[in-house]
């Protein structure tokens, strides 16, 4: 089978006589640090899905500098910022929207910019990893929000509702939505949008906040997807129980999310309903854990959620991961659901 046709099969929960999907996220802490291990990893492991890029006849008028360095960086929305450590992205200190009416919003840029990429050129790169299971997008509208007005202003603005903030996040939606339209007219096969919700022990707002105002947009991207036959992933990280029955409702086909923050006992309700792209706890296992806490990991995970597919063997190798323990990951998960 090709590598795309495990992907489907892993989300279709039929994984009968083969192995379930992999991924493998790096950070450019893990290639500054550990690039030999990982490229020997990779070898042997190859990941199932593809990366492809979308080549912008307009670039981003306000984007400067680099993610993922040390120093300031400016993303597409004018949003500033700042890294002090190399190899993660760093932290927005001063938001662009400072009135608490949203009076100065017109600061922010709204990157028209990423809708000026050729559908055919982008097929081509397509073409070249067809065998491949190729995600495209990634709206944030939440953390977005947070990058431009702050996160404890925005959790107070999502109370008070400020006409001109819910003006903009209407304008917001319009273009995640165009965006993915365009996005879906390319022959990849899934689109994906991320948020991150969860605290350590809940989710960050109230659910009933998040079903009113969020979930509406989640909602829209899945069906932009469905209407062109493509898949959707989500990444969020943190506690995000309370929001999964809904993502589930709404259509959403693979999340992202930390499942050892929840306790993937407390997620077997959910097996063979939605496939849940990877992971393993990167905040304490993978940097500190020995191999042998890394094995029974992945045997909680495959024991509470696979269902002959519905897990993706997935994790991140970020800030302090160990490339021993980030290896047994893919070995567990090839001991457990390789066939034939």
């Amino acid at each position: 089978m090709t590598p795309r046709e495990i992907v489907y099969d892993t989300l279709e929960f039929k994984n009968t006589d083969h192995r379930t999907a992999r991924e493998l996220w790096t950070l450019p802490w893990a290639w500054d640090h550990y690039g030999e291990e990982i490229r020997a990893l990779l070898a042997e492991y190859p990941s199932d899905f593809a990366g492809v890029g979308t080549a912008l006849a307009r670039p981003p008028v306000c984007e400067r500098g680099d993610s993922c360095a040390l120093g300031e960086y400016t993303d597409a929305w004018g949003c500033k910022f700042v890294n002090i450590q190399q190899g993660i992205i760093g932290e927005v200190k001063e938001p662009l929207v400072l009135e608490d009416d949203w009076s100065d919003v017109d600061k922010v840029h709204i990157p028209e910019e990423w809708l000026s990429f050729e559908v055919e050129q982008v097929n081509r790169d397509i073409a070249k990893v067809r065998d491949h299971f190729v995600v495209m997008g990634c709206p944030r509208p939440f953390e977005q929000l947070q990058f431009i007005r702050g996160t404890e202003n925005l959790f107070m603005d999502l109370m008070d509702r400020p006409k001109k903030m819910m003006a903009f996040m209407e304008r917001m939606h319009d273009f995640y939505c165009r965006y993915l339209t365009k996005l879906a007219e390319t022959d990849c096969d899934a689109l994906s949008f991320m948020d991150d919700w969860g605290s350590q022990r809940a989710l960050l707002i109230n659910p009933s906040l998040w079903r009113e105002i969020f979930r509406p947009m989640y909602r829209d991207f899945i069906d932009i997807a469905r209407r062109r036959g493509k898949k959707t992933f989500m990444h969020s990280d943190g506690y995000t129980l309370e929001i999964i029955p809904d993502l589930i409702d709404i259509g959403l086909d693979a999340f992202n999310t930390q499942i050892f923050c929840m306790g993937p006992e407390n997620l077997r309700q959910f097996r063979g309903k939605i496939t849940f792209w990877g992971e393993i706890d990167r905040q304490n296992l993978l940097p500190y854990g020995s191999r042998e806490d890394i094995r029974q990991a992945v045997r909680r995970a495959f024991e509470n959620l696979y269902a002959d597919g519905g897990c993706i063997a997935q994790c991140e190798f970020g800030p302090g991961g160990k490339p021993e323990n980030v290896r047994t990951v893919f070995e567990e998960w090839e001991n457990l659901t390789a066939r034939g």
